[in-house]
């Protein structure tokens, strides 16, 4: 094999580890992105169920305060 040969296919070696490695920090990037599209989905679902909980609270706050004026204006024979 002469020089300019052997020169290509090292270059060809070094081309093909080089598109090797840009794949596998692809593949490393894509899997942290999908990583925090999850956590982010997780902490939105996380969110919506606290104020779900606060929105039914305040309902719930709501009905028993009106329950209580209810009971209140029955005790004056309103």
């Amino acid at each position: 094999m002469d020089n300019t040969q052997n020169m290509s296919y090292k270059a060809g070696q070094a081309k093909g580890q080089a598109q090797e490695k840009g794949s596998q920090v692809m593949d490393k990037a894509s899997g942290a992105a999908q990583s925090a599209a999850d956590s982010m989905q997780e902490a939105g679902q996380q969110a919506m169920a606290k104020a779900q909980g606060a929105a039914d609270a305040v309902k719930d706050a709501g009905q028993r305060q009106q329950m209580t004026n209810s009971s209140s204006i029955s005790l004056l024979g309103v």
